[in-house]
């Protein structure tokens, strides 16, 4: 598969540099991908498509203050992007200048120590910090991604209103446009609402740099699925509901742990499932998720969940209609 077919043409400006007003009045594209069709309406709408006995499962992952600002003993300025845990006070992170932060180079951030202990093949560096998560996030800031330019953004906007778990350092975009009201009448109608995790990490951003698709690697990414959530999904899909997976995080997550004969399996680790046409989906059903770059692999995983012509077709129309583009833009069900 060639990278060029999934490329599109995006106006500069329809790029989100802010989130709507409110969250659930971001408009929302309604593709029916066994007939093509499509509708466009407005997010609180998307209640309208689910019936009593389906389940919509969301990422609760929480994003972290990643980005650390500090100085180096000389008094050079130095930026520390937390990327992963890997033990008490010790993070794989990104750095810079790269160039100047070699082993052993130390640095303060606002009064909290830092020492570049490891440089990794992959020129990440590994961190040690001497004090707690819990300071160190106090004076980090919550990450944007590298398309918005818009500094002044309430960075709670950038949570989803049921984040719980600390780890990613990008959200589950798609789970954004829920209020807590919203998800309130979802669930009165009766339908199960489900909570995964899986944190976010920066391969999300991170284009795809070869011709053929199939030559591209995904980084891993840890997720975990509690045996209750896992066991409700099986029972519902057992029953005819149907499983509505908020965002493509859900999707990785759920489709990672599916067995061959559809369950969906409990259990925590890391994942790095690259989900292209020709992919077999054995536990979602129906897909909430917003609009994303040309030539990513988020959106080959909505080419394979409906197809390439259909997806490539909807964009054309969200462009036309000048719907808004990635992280703070508009959404998209996929039925």
């Amino acid at each position: 598969m060639k990278l060029s077919n999934y490329l599109y043409e995006l106006p500069n400006e329809l790029i989100a540099q802010e989130p709507s007003d409110k969250r659930d009045e971001s408009r929302l594209m309604v593709l029916d991908r066994s007939t093509g069709q499509r509708k466009e309406q407005i997010f609180r709408d998307v209640i309208s498509y689910f019936k009593p006995g389906d389940a919509l499962v969301l990422n609760d992952t929480k994003v972290i203050p990643a980005r650390l600002i500090g100085r180096k003993e000389t008094g050079g300025k130095v930026e520390i992007f937390l990327l992963e845990k890997v033990s008490t006070g010790k993070w794989k992170c990104l750095v810079k200048p790269g160039k100047r932060l070699k082993v052993g180079v130390k640095v303060d951030i606002e009064g909290i120590s830092a020492e570049i202990t490891e440089h990794l093949d992959s020129g990440e560096r590994i961190v040690e910090f001497g004090s707690p998560d819990k300071d160190i996030f106090e004076v980090g800031q919550v990450p944007l991604p590298p398309y918005i330019h818009n500094d002044s953004i309430d960075r709670n906007r950038y949570q989803t209103v049921y984040a719980k778990t600390d780890g990613a350092v990008a959200a589950p975009t798609a789970g954004l446009h829920f209020t807590p009201e919203l998800l309130a009448r979802i669930e009165e109608i009766g339908v199960e609402v489900l909570r995964i995790t899986l944190h976010v990490g920066l391969g999300t951003f991170r284009p795809i740099k070869t011709d053929d698709i199939d030559d591209h690697k995904m980084e891993f990414e840890w997720f975990s699925i509690d045996k209750i959530v896992a066991d409700k999904i099986n029972q519902i899909k057992k029953n005819g509901g149907d499983i509505f997976a908020c965002g493509t995080t859900v999707v990785r997550s759920l489709e990672s742990n599916a067995s061959e004969d559809g369950q969906c399996l409990a259990g925590a680790r890391k994942t790095n499932l690259f989900i292209k046409p020709g992919f077999k989906y054995k536990i979602i059903d129906h897909l909430i998720t917003n609009f994303h770059l040309p030539g990513s692999t988020l959106l080959l995983l909505v080419s394979a969940f409906a197809n390439r012509e259909q997806i490539l077709d909807t964009y054309r129309q969200a462009v036309e209609s000048r719907f808004r583009f990635f992280s703070f833009g508009d959404s998209m069900l996929i039925f």
